[in-house]
């Protein structure tokens, strides 16, 4: 396999086109993945063993793959774009960044809340951003929705991720869509004024705080949570999937789409066709704890232990279309 890194920031794009298309052969396949390399290589290592497809790869942060992606224009090395959070995917699409792929083969291993209405992006593993508690301070008897940490019994006692991150805003973004601005903006003041402190740069400073005692109850993506556990088995923080009785677990996805100006659209649409298969779900998903988006590919046991769990099913493009919203609104709200 070709391997190619690079600092988005630093590379300018005239050396970087010349420097791909120089060593580029007609059958390689070119990837910008804001995935790290650790959780995508032994996908790309597994598939050229199995089709003799050579892949390169850049990483790099969303922001600035897709501004690479935009001023690069048609002249663009890349044929997939691969990126986390269904917002990110959504920008893509609507920056004529990704074309439309019409696939049997993905539409039915990837369920039509977690892909593009237009083909244009597919989900291919899948995080749940769920309540995370304190078992020596909370039962799960006491939790129920994302809605309810707003009440008064959690004063002080919430612990949240910031509003920066794309994560929160999806979720926001999703609360909008099911109850409207005036309600969510409600709840949104009303976790801030529970918050224990102020909110966290990452989900594993929440959950060491969380372990800490410095607050009872969060909301972090289910993987974050399966890596503390991972590696802090005893620590008394454990997992509870919200809003069971009423629309489900708010999910996101990372997930990938052919680039308009793909040089070999056929050979990407067949790469991310492979991807939504049993074998390469199981490898995507299991690599950094996730679900598989293919609904016939079973989690990793780790993940399994958590037990079944209702999804929100509406489509995630929603997450998208009103993450504008959801940012001024949190704003407004005075959640940082």
């Amino acid at each position: 396999m070709t391997h190619l890194k690079f600092s988005v920031l630093g590379i300018a794009l005239c050396g970087w086109l010349a420097l791909v298309t120089g060593a580029q052969a007609a059958d390689d396949l070119v990837v910008y993945s804001a995935r790290n390399e650790q959780l995508i290589k032994p996908l790309f290592d597994a598939y050229q063993k199995e089709t003799g497809t050579h892949i390169k790869f850049l990483t790099g942060k969303e922001g600035p793959l897709l501004e690479r992606l935009k001023a690069e224009g048609a002249r663009t090395p890349a044929d997939i774009l691969m990126t986390v959070d269904a917002g990110n995917l959504w920008q893509a699409a609507q920056s004529g960044l990704l074309a439309k792929v019409d696939s049997k083969i993905l539409n039915e291993n990837i369920p039509a809340h977690l892909r593009d209405p237009e083909g244009q992006w597919y989900g291919l593993s899948v995080r749940a951003r769920t309540i995370v508690y304190n078992t020596k301070k909370v039962k799960p008897a006491d939790l129920s929705s994302y809605e309810a940490l707003g009440d008064a019994k959690w004063q002080g006692r919430l612990c949240l991720r910031s509003s920066k991150k794309v994560y929160n805003q999806s979720m926001v973004a999703m609360m909008i869509a099911h109850n409207g601005e005036a309600k969510t903006e409600a709840v949104v003041k009303s976790w801030v004024k529970n918050l224990a402190t102020t909110p966290f740069s990452d989900d594993d400073s929440l959950l060491a705080a969380l372990a800490a005692g410095q607050c009872d109850v969060g909301i972090v993506n289910s993987y974050y949570f399966g890596r503390f556990k991972h590696k802090t088995p005893d620590a008394p923080v454990n997992i509870f999937w919200s809003n069971q009785a009423s629309n489900g677990v708010h999910v996101n996805v990372s997930g990938a789409g052919v680039t308009q100006h793909a040089k070999h659209h056929d050979a990407a649409v067949k790469f991310i066709e492979w991807l939504s298969s049993d074998k390469a779900q199981s490898l995507f998903a299991d690599a950094n704890l996730e679900f598989p988006a293919n609904p016939k590919v079973a989690a990793a046991p780790l993940v399994a232990s958590w037990g079944p769990f209702k999804q929100d099913t509406i489509n995630l493009a929603e997450a998208g279309k009103l993450q504008g919203k959801a940012v001024m609104l949190m704003d407004r709200a005075g959640y940082k």
